[in-house]
């Protein structure tokens, strides 16, 4: 299985602070807001990974993780010219994806808690698999109607929502998808909606739900970016890290002890990289 990691848009809802960074560069806690979806992708069972952004923004991501090399993987990088919205990453990584399932993250996603379970179940199935979170605020999200794990109705930022469980955002697709997304027709926001995209493959009887068994954050708007940064900072006082690459890379077996212990120099003097010494053997 591939993962793909969108980390494009304008960031307009944490305005001012994305007026010359990408969003996903902003810290939550101790690291860069989308070390914690790639984190998920890893976990996933994802060794290659396409990172999307902005072409602005693409060669700071690149400076971060270069070739993925160090971590176990392949990272391989695509500029998203327009923000065209999230089923247009699939657009533009088809021919990453090719025969491969594919998850797709959003790099504004935080999952805390062991989802490794959750998303390796998904990530072995045939049909197109999203999973579901009760929000306070449906009105912002995707939101599904499910009746056990059949989904019967899906709404993009629904005025009146017909229930509160928003798609979260990490999503796992059969390889024709990346040919669907290009079939898409833009909505009247001018985006290619994956809740379009989704409800193709739940009209083919083709889409499967799961409840989220996890803790999960939407980092991107000012008092989301706030709550993540608590949860990340939770979850570490239980003795859990969250958002680190390296941790998981040799937890994933995906490195080495020398391999990881030659990439603690890089942060070395830094609270991060005191958390990468303390990693028992």
């Amino acid at each position: 299985m591939k993962g793909i990691l969108l980390a494009g848009g304008h960031g307009t809802r944490l305005f001012p602070l994305t007026r010359v960074v990408s969003k996903h560069l902003l810290p939550v806690y101790d690291k860069p807001m989308f070390y914690y979806p790639l984190c998920s992708l890893m976990e996933a069972g994802a060794r290659e990974v396409l990172l999307i952004a902005a072409p602005s923004d693409l060669p700071l991501f690149q400076k971060l993780l270069g070739s993925g090399r160090a971590l176990g993987l392949r990272i391989l990088y695509r500029a998203q010219e327009r923000a065209l919205g999230i089923a247009d990453a699939l657009r533009i990584g088809r021919d990453f994806i090719g025969n491969d399932r594919v998850a797709l993250a959003l790099g504004d996603n935080v999952f805390a808690g062991d989802c490794t379970a959750v998303f390796r179940h998904a990530a072995a199935q045939k049909d197109a698999v999203v999973f579901t979170s009760p929000v306070p605020d449906p009105v912002r999200y995707g939101i599904a109607t499910v009746q056990g794990e059949r989904v019967t109705a899906l709404e993009e930022k629904p005025a009146r929502p017909a229930s509160n469980l928003a798609v979260v955002g990490m999503y796992f697709y059969p390889p024709d998808c990346a040919v669907y997304a290009a079939k898409l027709s833009p909505s009247a926001r001018g985006e290619l909606e994956i809740t379009d995209l989704n409800r193709r493959y739940l009209q083919e009887g083709r889409l499967r739900a799961l409840p989220l068994p996890c803790r999960w954050q939407d980092a991107g708007t000012s008092e989301g970016l706030l709550r993540a940064a608590a949860l990340v900072r939770e979850e570490e006082l239980k003795g859990r890290q969250l958002g680190c690459l390296e941790e998981r890379a040799y937890r994933l077996g995906l490195i080495d002890r020398a391999q990881f212990e030659r990439l603690w120099p890089l942060s070395a003097g830094s609270d991060y990289g005191a958390k990468l010494r303390s990693v028992p053997v």
